[in-house]
């Protein structure tokens, strides 16, 4: 059986897949392993129930009209001006609607996220098939530690959050549950599923918080993005928070429609923008992946 580099063995002895890619991140132009088809399905299919869920989950009509409130004069925009009727449920108690949005947002990125990562780690792990079997093992026996991190960073990013939203103009003193809501809809969106793949980052100056740290700066501040995998987090994050940001324009036009009310309109523009960048993530990814391939045919021909 043929021996591993000790820098390798060194690599995988780390049980942090971050660890593993931060320091050989050169290897991934010449790693054979990413499944762009399995890739292609599920981003569809998990664009589709992210667009469905927040819909249609406000509007489940058993749970909603049990739960219906009062409305609120002074939570509401005017109502006598017409509006769809699909839009009736939606716009009935905004608090609900986005409160209904963030569930169905923390179910399907808590299964994006677990794909996420168990393409990292195929992707990172070096070796033999029995070697990889048995790091694959040790990764998945931290597996559920690694989840509980992420939710709990997740749920500490919405507050911060919360006051940049404030900050760049939500209402300070009212409709403060609803502003809560939208950071954390931009948390789960943004921030679980790099905390559950790469870890969560620190100020401490160990050696695997130090790679951790070090990937997320890369990534989030520098946008030096090296895999399809990194590509397929940046962009969604970063088409999260711009995609919220424009949502937030109809808000202040004197329409005075329900639609208008805070923060339906920058809710749907963080899903709108997180599913655009998901399609151009995979496109991009397709198109490099094309060429690269052209390129290596060329290769060949030229060897």
């Amino acid at each position: 059986m043929p021996k591993r580099k000790p820098a390798q063995n060194k690599a995988l002895n780390n049980l942090n897949p971050s660890t593993i890619a931060a320091e050989s991140p050169s290897q991934f132009g010449d790693a054979l392993y990413f499944p762009y088809a399995r890739y292609v399905g599920v981003v569809g299919v998990h664009s589709s129930l992210l667009l469905f869920s927040s819909l249609f989950l406000p509007r489940t009509t058993m749970l909603f009209e049990a739960t219906r409130p009062v409305i609120d004069p002074s939570q509401q925009t005017s109502r006598d001006r017409p509006q769809h009727p699909f839009l009736e449920d939606l716009t009935a108690s905004p608090v609900l609607t986005i409160a209904w949005i963030c569930l169905g947002a923390m179910v399907l990125q808590a299964w994006w996220g677990g794909s996420v990562r168990d393409w990292w780690v195929g992707f990172s792990l070096r070796g033999t098939d029995e070697e990889r079997r048995m790091e694959r093992v040790k990764l998945d026996r931290i597996k559920f530690t690694q989840v509980a991190k992420a939710w709990l960073f997740t749920l500490a990013a919405s507050v911060p959050l919360h006051i940049i939203i404030v900050m760049l103009g939500a209402p300070i003193s009212s409709h403060i549950l609803q502003t809560y809501f939208l950071a954390l809809l931009l948390s789960v969106l943004m921030f679980f599923t790099p905390a559950y793949t790469f870890g969560l980052p620190s100020v401490s100056s160990q050696t695997e918080s130090l790679l951790i740290r070090l990937t997320w700066i890369r990534l989030f501040a520098e946008f030096s993005i090296r895999t399809p995998i990194e590509r397929a987090m940046v962009y969604p994050a970063v088409g999260a928070a711009l995609g919220s940001w424009l949502g937030a324009i109809p808000i202040a036009l004197d329409w005075d429609r329900p639609w208008q009310a805070w923060p339906l309109t920058p809710a749907f523009g963080a899903i709108l923008g997180y599913i655009i960048a998901s399609m151009l993530a995979l496109t991009v990814s397709m198109i490099q992946s094309l060429a690269d391939e052209h390129l290596r045919s060329q290769n060949q021909k030229t060897d």
